[in-house]
This record gives C-alpha cells, sequence and structure tokens, in this order.
C-alpha cells in the first residue's frame, strides 16, 4: 500500500511543479488543455528515460573479473 501511495504522491507532485513553473490556473479550459498535454509529455519523458537506463543497467558487467580469465570476451 505504501508504494502505491509514494508513486501517487510523486505524480501528484509533478503535476504541481508543471503547474507552477508554467502559471497555468486550472479555471482556464486553455490552461488545462495545456496541462494535459505538458502533463502527458512529461510522463512520456519519464517512460523513454526509464527505458534508458534500465537498457544502461542491463548492459553492464555485474560480474567481477576473475583473474586469469580471457579478458577480450
Amino acid at each position: 500500500m505504501k508504494p502505491l501511495i509514494i508513486v501517487m504522491m510523486f505524480f501528484i507532485l509533478g503535476a504541481l511543479f508543471i503547474i507552477s513553473n508554467n502559471n497555468l490556473g486550472l479555471a482556464e479550459k486553455e490552461n488545462i488543455s495545456s496541462f494535459s498535454k505538458m502533463y502527458v509529455g512529461w510522463i512520456g519523458n519519464l517512460y523513454s528515460n526509464a527505458q534508458s537506463v534500465t537498457g544502461y543497467v542491463v548492459k553492464l558487467d555485474w560480474l567481477p573479473k576473475v583473474e586469469g580469465e580471457n579478458q577480450n570476451l
């Protein structure tokens, strides 16, 4: 239950940062539309960055080097 709350808080804080950094008053329809586009773009960037980080982590050599083993594999 706690991880779900933490994830929800992360997305809510992201939304609040988007609203405050762009001075969006959500009482106007134009601002709601702008906010929606920015928020979906932010989530898309999160997904893309998570893919990049995961790919980088998978490619790392996690096993220790053994002496006498061929290092050019």
